[in-house]
């Protein structure tokens, strides 16, 4: 039930080129208590004060002058777009033509005129009450969206920070730190951009690339944490975290969980085929793996390390150029190093607090591999 309230302050607006009209119309309408009624007599008006007074109610004569009343529909239905138009028709005419181009127009019901007070108050109140009870329905449901879509950012907020503190987790294992995987991400993202990516995949690439690693959490410590080189056994055994780290991220059919799977797999294959551990070759390797591989070989050349200083820039650049067409992707390492001022601001504006590099690490078999 509508409360009366409600219903009396309903607005109502009245068009009729006969003065007359609008004045017994509006004396029956005030007189049973609507308090909010406007009225004209030039129709040339009408779609304006439609737009500026919102009415929940119009009494829309249909013969006038300059525009009828199927003209001024038609302007309203332009301002409503989506929307039904609440139009209570008024009309001399009763014929059932005159009628169905009415409702085609957009009119909800009819008057015929001379007016009976009782038929136009009911006829009146029962419009009122569907145009409330609409507004409270599409209140309602712009409410239901709002709340979904907050309850989906935060869905999707919770799931990324899972994935990067899941990274984090990975990192630990291999004596890295949280801005290591921040750096990346910001890198990867700046590569990506360059590349000509798509805003929504730059995203993607950044949200994903914490997970590269993941794999390690299933390399033996004695592996992960040996301070010598590798055997040719224990190398093999190391490069399986690609392995594991897709499997840990597969069966899942969400874009991101299926990015952050294939840049598991992906990220220490080379260019020249030579990388695992699917030797795949060129653009047959996922492209955010590529990219990947790119700026995780960077960042390790120019961080601090216990059995290394961090590579000068130019050093870490001339490696970087000496791996094209070999460990990187051609293009991808000319966008690099053409904007190698860029991924250097990064490098240093997430660069690792001091207490970070004390060494306390034992040397890892992958990094010395990785840059002997």
């Amino acid at each position: 039930m509508i409360p009366g309230p409600q219903l009396y302050s309903a607005r109502i607006l009245i068009v009729d080129d006969n003065p007359y009209n609008v004045d017994l119309l509006k004396q029956m309408i005030s007189s049973a208590g609507y308090r909010s009624i406007l009225t004209i007599t030039d129709s040339k008006e009408a779609a304006g004060l439609y737009k500026a007074y919102k009415p929940d109610l119009v009494l829309l004569d249909i013969n006038m002058p300059d525009l009828d009343g199927f003209q001024v529909m038609v302007q309203f239905k332009e301002i409503e777009k989506t929307d039904y138009i609440p139009v209570l028709v008024l009309t001399a005419l009763q014929d059932e033509a005159t009628r169905l181009r009415a409702l085609e127009a957009g009119a909800q019901d009819f008057l015929t005129k001379p007016f009976n007070k009782l038929e136009i108050l009911t006829r009146i109140r029962n419009m009122i009450y569907v145009r409330i009870l609409h507004g409270q329905i599409k209140n309602q449901k712009q409410y239901l969206e709002t709340h979904v879509q907050e309850r989906t950012m935060e869905l999707q907020e919770t799931r990324l920070e899972i994935i990067h503190r899941l990274g984090r987790a990975a990192e630990f294992r291999d004596n890295e730190t949280g801005e290591h995987i921040v750096r990346l991400g910001r890198m990867s993202a700046l590569l990506g951009e360059l590349a000509g990516m798509e805003t929504d995949a730059v995203e993607m690439l950044m949200n994903t690339i914490p997970m590269h690693d993941i794999g390690k959490i299933g390399i033996p410590d004695s592996i992960l944490f040996k301070p010598d080189q590798l055997t040719k056994d224990e190398w093999k055994l190391m490069k399986t975290h690609t392995l594991i780290g897709g499997e840990l991220l597969d069966g899942h059919d969400s874009i991101l969980m299926q990015w952050a799977r294939d840049i598991a797999l992906t990220h220490h294959e080379k260019w020249d085929g030579s990388g695992y551990p699917h030797q795949l070759s060129g653009e047959d390797i996922f492209l955010a793996g590529r990219i990947c591989c790119l700026v995780d070989v960077f960042d390790a050349l120019t961080s601090r390390r216990p059995y290394k200083d961090p590579y000068p820039l130019s050093k870490a650049c001339e490696i970087i150029a000496s791996e094209k067409g070999t460990t990187f992707d051609p293009r991808l390492t000319d966008l690099f190093l053409d904007h190698i001022d860029r991924f250097d601001e990064i490098k240093k504006r997430f660069s690792d607090p001091e207490e970070q590099n004390v060494t306390t690490y034992q040397l890892s078999g992958r990094d010395k591999a990785l840059l002997s």
